[in-house]
This record gives structure tokens, C-alpha cells and sequence, in this order.
């Protein structure tokens, strides 16, 4: 693996790391003013920069094995976009020299928003930005918003900028209200452990259906007559609107549901409501993947896990389990001899 001062030949100003996560509830529910249960994961990106007193970003992933030239007042393509726009929305105008790389898988577990937030967080440090970390996970979903183009909510980037490993953030995405929160229990087996497997299937947000999804449950909220989802509790609310819609709708509204029941919740009756949501997901928004399910499918049969779901903006990526303590690693094994394919364990 080649180091800034093998690509650049001279050490970096600074450098920053910043984890992935994965959501355990409340998926496609954080761009309708929605609740979610996101924990960081120990794999990370880390971004290492300096000024080069030219008129081009220089730019090298250590994963691409690439280097990009990208003029100042350019965005760029391929990866620099999560790069170039960090640096503009930063108000920096200095040509930088940026090394990065990550071991955060691509699909459901953020590795965009983890570049995002290493990114301006070496930033942050070079420059002395008087941002704080919420500030921050804010400047990277305007990353994605206007530079990447995918129209996200504020999960990813908040769980990357807040999150830890060993607990669950309940984010109001509406008001940015959160806390930390334990991992589920039982008063059998203690504290469940995550269970994070990579399906293999590879998904690009800005070419799927995520997109379309946001506008198909914003014109939802129109046709209700409210400002977003998050405002609907009753079900029964959405016989109103056109089947397509109303599906739409009855995933967040139900989603959201979820998540509030969770937070109080032990691991068995946690699980249940992963499965729900992975129902929901899978039938209701139609945003899973047929080997996603196969998946899912597989860890929901095997003794000792609790539930199981897709996790992520889905069409591929990463599924999410909760599993007795102690039990992962046998449970990952016991899959994945089924399941083939690409399939990998992430977490633990």
C-alpha cells in the first residue's frame, strides 16, 4: 500500500479517520423527518492531506490505485466528488494534495459518508475550522446533495460523525435530537452482538431507485397534506392515496413505528422488528435485492439469532444481524457455507 510520501514525496499536514455504520432500524425514514438506530463499525477511512500551492487537487485512493488531477473550482469524477466537494463546502480555496483510503465495504454501510467525514475532518484540523460534529455531518450531506447527486437524508453522515461501536444512536433526524443506548438484551444470553454480512451485491445509489424513492414519498406527504411522514401515525390515513404511494408510505410510517418500539425493546422482540422491517423493505418499498433476501432468509432460520434485515439504501449491500452473545462468528460461518457467492463477514 503506497503512502502519502510515496505518492506525494512529503508528509501530510493532517490526517483524520472516520468509522462506517450500520443501521439497525429506521431505514429510508431519515428524509421524511423520521427516527433511526444507527451504531458506528471498527472499519474506517482514513484521509490524509496537505496544501501543494498549485491549481489542482491531487487526489489518490490507495483502494483505486489511482491518482486524479482535478482543477480548483472543478468537482471532478469517479470518487473526487466526495473529496472536491468536502474542500469546497469548507470555504477552502487552496489546491490540496489528498491520500485516502478505507476498509469500510461499499453498499449499506456508508462508506461515503466514513470518506466524507474523514475528509473534513482533516479539514477541520489543518484549517481550525470552528465546526463542530454535528456541523460537519451536515456539510457532508450537502456533499451528496451537490456534488454526488444522491438525495440523502442526515443518518449516514451523523452515525459516522456521532456514533460508537458499542452503542446505538436514536437520532431524530427532524429535530437532531439523539442519545446513546445500550445494545439490546436478554436476561438469558446478555448483550446481543451486531452481525454485519456484505451480500456481494453491488448497488450505486445515484444509478438505483433511491432517488425516485424520496420522490415518490415526498409526493406522498403532498397528497396527505403534510410536511413529511414522520407527521402520520395512523395507517388508516394513507387508504387515500394511490396503491404505489400508499406502499411507499406505509413503509416509513411503519418503520417509524418500529424504531420507537424498539427503544424499548429486548433482543428477542428487537428481532421481530427487524424482521418486520426487512418485510417492509423488501415488499412495501421494494428496495432489497433477490440475494439480499436469500440472505436475510438464511440468518432469520439459524438458532441463535434474533432477527435479521437489509441495512443500507439497499438494491444490494450489506445485511444486519442480531444475534445471542458469543454466537456471530459461528452463525456468519454456517451462512455463508450456504449462501457462496460473494458473501463476506464485515462485523464482527
Amino acid at each position: 500500500m503506497s503512502s502519502f510520501e510515496e505518492v506525494f514525496g512529503r508528509p501530510p499536514e493532517a490526517v483524520a479517520t472516520a468509522p462506517g455504520r450500520v443501521n439497525l432500524l429506521g431505514e429510508h425514514t431519515d428524509y421524511q423527518g423520521g427516527f433511526v438506530l444507527p451504531a458506528a463499525i471498527p472499519q474506517q477511512a482514513t484521509v490524509s492531506i496537505a496544501r501543494n500551492g498549485g491549481t489542482a487537487h491531487r487526489l489518490h485512493s490507495v483502494n483505486l490505485n489511482q491518482t486524479l488531477s482535478v482543477p480548483l473550482g472543478e468537482k471532478g469524477t469517479g470518487f473526487a466528488p466526495y473529496l472536491t466537494g468536502s474542500i469546497a463546502l469548507s470555504g477552502i480555496s487552496d489546491a490540496l494534495d489528498v491520500w485516502v483510503s478505507s476498509d469500510v465495504p461499499s453498499g449499506g454501510l456508508s462508506s461515503s459518508a466514513a470518506l466524507e467525514l474523514a475528509t473534513l475532518r482533516a479539514l477541520r484540523t489543518l484549517y481550525g475550522l470552528s465546526l463542530d460534529d454535528v456541523e460537519l455531518a451536515l456539510l457532508g450531506v450537502r456533499v451528496e446533495h451537490e456534488y454526488v447527486g444522491v438525495m440523502c437524508g442526515v443518518m449516514d453522515q451523523m452515525a459516522s460523525s456521532l456514533a460508537d461501536t458499542t452503542h446505538m444512536l436514536f437520532l431524530d433526524t427532524r429535530s437532531l435530537e439523539r442519545r446513546t443506548l445500550p445494545m439490546p438484551t436478554s436476561a438469558e444470553y446478555g448483550t446481543a452482538q451486531v452481525l454485519v454480512i456484505d451480500s456481494g451485491v453491488p448497488r450505486r445509489l445515484a444509478e438505483s431507485g433511491y432517488n425516485e424513492r424520496r420522490a415518490q414519498v415526498e409526493e406522498a406527504s403532498r397528497l396527505l397534506g403534510v410536511k413529511e411522514l414522520r407527521d402520520v401515525t395512523d395507517l388508516s390515513a394513507l387508504d387515500a392515496l394511490p396503491d404505489l404511494l400508499q406502499r411507499r408510505a406505509r413503509h416509513v410510517v411503519s418503520e417509524n413505528a418500529r424504531v420507537l418500539e424498539a427503544l424499548h425493546a429486548d433482543a428477542a422482540h428487537f428481532g421481530q422488528l427487524m424482521n418486520a422491517s426487512h418485510a417492509s423493505l423488501q415488499h412495501d418499498y421494494e428496495v432489497s435485492h433477490p440475494q439480499v433476501d436469500v440472505l436475510v432468509a438464511l440468518l432469520q432460520k439459524q438458532a441463535g439469532v434474533y432477527g435479521a434485515r437489509m441495512t443500507g439504501a439497499g438494491f444490494g449491500g450489506a445485511v444486519v444481524a442480531l444475534v445471542q452473545a458469543g454466537q456471530a462468528d459461528a452463525v456468519a460461518e454456517a451462512v455463508l457455507k450456504v449462501y457462496g457467492g460473494e458473501g463476506r463477514q464485515v462485523v464482527p
